[in-house]
């Protein structure tokens, strides 16, 4: 017998077929555009949002918002670690609960915005000020293209196209993980002022 490394179970070989070849741009696409459209109408078009009353105080909702970013993040860092480890198994579990705590992240999110009577302004002052907004200006674009590029990057590395996932993930990860953070540090200095 030979040398048998620990974790070589969990390799996938690189000439592995992939399972399919469909790439579901259509429907990437449409998720995409329709998350992101959803989030600039509760956003631009208040009289979107609800009007009556809530009965408990919604500002938890941010709260609870940066507590799943920082889960995205700490499961994204694992992901990344298990992925240059060789452990596939171990990285695709850790990307499920990165999707996992940004979907509660999304939910937690809209509800937010839906529920709120006007959004809540940025108080700070001077180079603060400045630094808040650039961090919430990247973060937000990179948000509205993390969408599509995560939801390809699973797709294509569910069903095993290894070569495409490889390229897109090069991307993928760095945004995913600049995102995630930088809302944390939105929340961070915007709870003052919810």
């Amino acid at each position: 017998m030979g040398k048998h490394n620990k974790g070589d179970s969990n390799i996938q070989s690189n000439s592995a077929a992939p399972t399919s070849n469909k790439n579901f741009a259509g429907i990437i696409i449409t998720i995409s555009i329709l998350a992101n459209v959803i989030i600039l109408l509760l956003f631009f078009a208040p009289s979107i949002g609800y009007k009556g009353d809530v009965a408990f105080d919604i500002t938890v909702l941010p709260r609870f918002n940066a507590v799943f970013n920082s889960f995205t993040f700490i499961f994204l860092l694992a992901a990344l670690i298990a992925i240059i480890k060789k452990n596939v198994k171990l990285h695709k579990r850790f990307i499920l609960a990165a999707f996992s705590t940004t979907l509660l992240f999304l939910v937690t999110y809209l509800s937010f915005h839906y529920l709120s009577p006007e959004t809540s302004k940025y108080g700070g002052e001077g180079i603060v000020r400045s630094i808040y907004f650039f961090i919430l200006i990247t973060h937000s674009v990179l948000a509205a293209i993390i969408v599509p590029l995560a939801l390809f990057t699973l797709v294509w590395g569910w069903t095993n196209q290894l070569k495409k996932h490889r390229k897109i993930a090069r991307w993928t990860m760095p945004i995913w993980l600049y995102v995630s953070s930088t809302g944390v540090v939105v929340y961070l200095m915007m709870a003052p002022y919810y």
